[in-house]
């Protein structure tokens, strides 16, 4: 299935303290390695495709949580995951607007909410409730995402701590993310559109928004209002592809309004509204639930996408090409993907100033720098020295390259072009910042650029 292709020269690690290029060594870009176009086109197809598509459920897109390689730390279990598919439902359980009663009593509110339907109620003081009932919708179906545990919520969520390696690490965090945080609906014909709309029915099929949440009457008469914290969300320009650019980040109200952003994460007064966009959902749109950030991608957008077969046929070219470390001589090897979190003996290091590639030693790891920033062999320059991560969820990456370069400062390896397209996108962070980040840790990106290329060196024989 693989060739190997011819290595570029470098220089031997003996004659370079001395200044002497007359030896050289072979070194590798990874970018040198050549698949067959045809092997590769069947590890392309998405495992829909790969099952019998005229049999499968209709999918309409997935949800993947950044800041997580393929799975939560602990494992992925029920509700609580990495990654959330909306297929569509046995029987629509889609909700839309009907009857608004207005200038009702507190009283008179809590009678109508208490019925077998779903309602939203505005709190304007405490002599005035405007509730909207919502009646069955036959033509959608809904998805209730939020940090909650109760039944109407199909994807549990919570707080994303970068580099986590244990799902305790996150519960010590005072959680910042709603309960019933947003719901999706999608239309269950085709194109099969989704939409994203703040706040999720609890199980009294109730959304409450108290007295100080931002509430407004709209133009024609009709309700709508923010959340505590806000679902912001950003749509990418050219679609999620190679050729991707970072949209602007907006918040999304209760019915599905778009705004500009608030000053705050939590302020009371909204935003402007923004007349020329849409709550509809695109391939690559990011989701901001202020404490973990999700990534929609599209059934047809995934189709596209490379699968995990892809990833781990990049993964066996790179290990038959046996690159070598330039200070022990060893063979260096990526570990399989379901040992992505273990650092084992032939695992591959880097050095983030300059992107040569050893395997780990202790060569120039002076006392006085406290272990933190080691001097690379191969060209002097000083910086950290960490392992190298095969970057595992197929979802992120936004072409089917071969994994050239590596996120800094953690060093999860994918395609050129998807460490371009997200050191560029700023992330929100906290209340009232945002940041890159590497989309399969959430480590914030530090460095000119965020990324580095890898430059391994390549067998002597």
């Amino acid at each position: 299935m693989y060739r190997k292709s011819k290595w570029k020269c470098g220089y031997d690690l003996a004659v370079l303290e001395h200044g002497n290029n007359e030896k050289s060594v072979p070194q590798l870009l990874i970018s040198d390695l050549k698949f067959e176009k045809k092997s590769l086109a069947k590890l392309m197809f998405s495992p829909d495709q790969e099952n019998h598509p005229s049999k499968a459920p209709v999918k309409y897109g997935e949800l993947i949580v950044l800041g997580y390689n393929g799975s939560l730390p602990n494992g992925d279990r029920g509700r609580r995951k990495s990654r959330f598919a909306l297929f569509k439902r046995p029987k629509a359980n889609g909700v839309k607007p009907s009857t608004v009663h207005i200038a009702c009593t507190p009283q008179a509110a809590k009678a109508i909410s208490n019925k077998d339907q779903h309602s939203i109620s505005y709190t304007l003081s405490r002599a005035q409730t405007v509730v909207v009932e919502y009646t069955h919708d036959s033509n959608t179906d809904m998805f209730q995402i939020g940090r909650s545990t109760e039944s109407p919520i199909d994807f549990v969520v919570t707080d994303t701590v970068p580099g986590s390696q244990s799902n305790s690490d996150t519960q010590s965090v005072q959680s910042t993310i709603s309960r019933f945080a947003c719901r999706i609906i999608c239309e269950r014909n085709p194109p099969f559109t989704a939409r994203i709309y703040a706040a999720g029915f609890d199980s009294s099929k109730n959304i409450f928004l108290g007295e100080k949440a931002a509430k407004w009457k709209t133009s024609d008469g009709q309700m709508d209002g923010l959340t505590t914290n806000g679902v912001l969300v950003m749509h990418p320009r050219n679609g999620f592809t190679e050729d991707s650019k970072p949209g602007v980040w907006r918040e999304i109200s209760v019915c599905g309004n778009v705004f500009s952003l608030r000053e705050t994460r939590s302020a009371q007064q909204r935003g402007k509204m923004v007349e020329n966009e849409t709550n509809q959902l695109q391939d690559g749109s990011l989701i901001d639930l202020c404490g973990a950030t999700l990534l929609w991608r599209t059934a047809e957008g995934l189709s596209r996408t490379p699968t995990v077969k892809h990833l781990e046929a990049l993964r066996q070219e790179i290990n038959a090409a046996r690159p070598q470390c330039p200070v022990g001589f060893n063979t260096l090897a990526f570990p399989s993907m379901k040992r992505k979190d273990v650092v084992d003996e032939k695992q591959p290091w880097v050095y983030l100033n300059c992107g040569h590639v050893h395997g780990y030693h202790n060569w120039g790891n002076k006392e006085e720098r406290d272990g933190k920033d080691r001097e690379c062999p191969m060209c002097r320059s000083v910086g950290p020295y960490v392992p190298l991560w095969l970057g595992c969820e197929a979802g992120f990456y936004v072409d089917a390259g071969p994994p050239t370069h590596a996120f800094s400062p953690c060093g999860h390896v994918c395609s050129e072009k998807t460490t371009a397209y997200w050191s560029q996108i700023p992330l929100p962070h906290g209340t009232h910042t945002f940041h890159a980040a590497c989309p399969f840790c959430a480590h914030q990106l530090a460095g000119e650029q965020g990324y580095i290329r890898l430059i391994f060196q390549g067998p002597l024989d």
